[in-house]
């Protein structure tokens, strides 16, 4: 949505969170943890498809940001008040939350599962971009509309189907961290945090540049976080801004002509 679309989606820290609170629901009903995540993914690819429909009938960056965050805001204050403040956690298969060693290491199942996961998913997400004629139809749709609509494709269409992607990816994201990580109020601006930023370290319209942003995002708040807690978010300021000074355009984004 946004390194391609270059739509400031405010609201996709909300939808994470929607994500895993749906997920939670189906569990905590009897159901499913495997169909938690469907529905996750349903659910937040349906409210991307609303946000798309909304934003195209605002004009100019600066409405659809505050479009985006004010949606943001609602959805994230309607999970308050239907789930309420106290943090939960979604529970894995005990299949997956199996210790595993791999030599002098033993690290939970569950990490590698979500390592897999994020591989295979940024693979597909590549593969689609470069290697087939919907992910070519995107990118020259984003460089060049007019071209692209008058070659008889229906652009329109092409990027009602990105936005569905990226709900049901966010949407999915959002019930696998949960399974990880506590999510509850406040924990939405936190996700969007991360993610714009390893948008802007990596570089828009770059699955590798985003893979690499979220290495070098995850490191520096990791160690941040243990060697020098009081100073975690100047780190991660401070490498935003080194990226910014040295390669305006992320590591892997192409600059603009």
């Amino acid at each position: 949505m946004f390194g391609l679309m270059r739509v400031v989606n405010l609201a996709h820290g909300a939808f994470y969170i929607l994500g895993a609170y749906l997920a939670w629901t189906v569990q905590s009903q009897g159901g499913n943890w495997v169909f938690g995540l469907f529905v996750a993914a349903v659910g937040v690819g349906i409210l991307a498809l609303l946000t798309y429909f909304l934003v195209q009938r605002v004009h100019g960056d600066l409405p659809q940001t505050l479009l985006t965050l004010g949606l943001g805001i609602g959805v994230a204050d309607l999970c308050l008040w239907i789930w309420g403040g106290l943090p939960k956690t979604l529970t894995a298969p005990d299949i997956l939350r199996t210790r595993v060693t791999i030599g002098a290491f033993t690290y939970p199942g569950y990490r590698y599962f979500v390592l897999i996961t994020a591989v295979v998913v940024g693979f597909g997400l590549w593969y689609m971009l470069q290697r087939t004629r919907l992910g070519k139809i995107i990118r020259a749709g984003v460089d060049n509309r007019e071209m692209i609509s008058a070659l008889g494709i229906n652009i329109d269409r092409i990027f009602i189907k990105v936005f569905l992607l990226g709900g049901l990816i966010t949407g999915f994201a959002g019930a696998i961290g949960g399974s990880y990580l506590a999510f509850g109020p406040g924990m939405d601006f936190e996700i969007l945090t991360f993610a714009l930023v390893v948008v802007i370290i990596g570089g828009m319209g770059s699955i590798a540049g985003s893979a690499v942003g979220a290495i070098v995002v995850g490191l520096v708040d990791s160690f941040g976080r243990t060697y020098a807690s009081e100073f975690s978010i100047f780190l991660l300021s401070f490498t935003v801004i080194l990226v910014i000074m040295l390669r305006p355009q992320g590591l892997f984004g192409r600059a603009h002509e």
